[in-house]
């Protein structure tokens, strides 16, 4: 039985809401047939490098996952961002808990970059059959999301993926019991748009995301 590892964050200097918590707890408790031999186990990271030096080892060793499927937010984004790399780099911002790593890189003597080891092409495709804006992006920042993508890079798990999401709506409490966020699908708009996603949009493209990532596993 496959497992797949997902994971989002918490809010951080200049995002004190951050919708990737709500979208992960809200993917856990996805009931679809193609999961049902997948265990699902998910972690909210605190947002900053000590809790990502401290958190990933420990939850890959405890679940032992064959895939990372792992959500951040960018404030800029204009689309979902399929993440192909990780760079060395590090910004001079602090972190959630007021830390800057001031070493410029995160590996000394590490190449410029890292692969991200994921079906890249099957998840922009699968994005993209929601309608919503998505692009591969080889520039995931010099920040906690790219810091994550690297250490996932360099780690034993066999696939790792990692989305940045843009600001959306917050989350609505549902008028009735939802079963497995039911939407009806919207029309293609494949371009970027400056038109803001809601939540609904948001959660679609990650059970797509989920679903195809999980494809990939038990292809391999």
């Amino acid at each position: 039985m496959p497992t797949i590892l997902i994971t989002g964050f918490g809010p951080f200097p200049g995002a004190p809401y951050n919708p990737t918590m709500k979208l992960v707890r809200a993917l856990a408790r996805l009931r679809r047939p193609a999961l049902a031999d997948t265990t699902i186990a998910t972690h909210i990271f605190t947002t900053s490098y000590a809790a990502v030096d401290r958190d990933l080892p420990a939850l890959v060793a405890q679940h032992r996952p064959d895939a990372l499927l792992m959500f951040g937010l960018h404030g800029r984004a204009k689309a979902i961002r399929i993440e192909t790399r990780a760079r060395n780099a590090l910004a001079l911002l602090p972190d959630a808990s007021g830390k800057v790593l001031r070493r410029g890189v995160i590996a000394p003597g590490s190449p410029a970059a890292r692969r991200m080891p994921m079906p890249a092409q099957r998840l922009l495709a699968a994005s993209r059959e929601t309608g919503m804006p998505a692009v591969l992006s080889r520039d995931a920042g010099r920040y906690l999301c790219n810091y994550l993508c690297w250490r996932s890079a360099e780690s034993s798990v066999r696939l790792a993926a990692f989305v940045h999401v843009p600001p959306v709506s917050r989350f609505a409490r549902p008028k009735k019991p939802h079963k497995s966020f039911r939407v009806r699908p919207l029309p293609a708009r494949r371009g970027v748009t400056g038109k803001r996603l809601s939540a609904a949009d948001l959660l679609r493209v990650g059970e797509k995301v989920l679903a195809a990532l999980n494809a990939a596993v038990n292809r391999t």
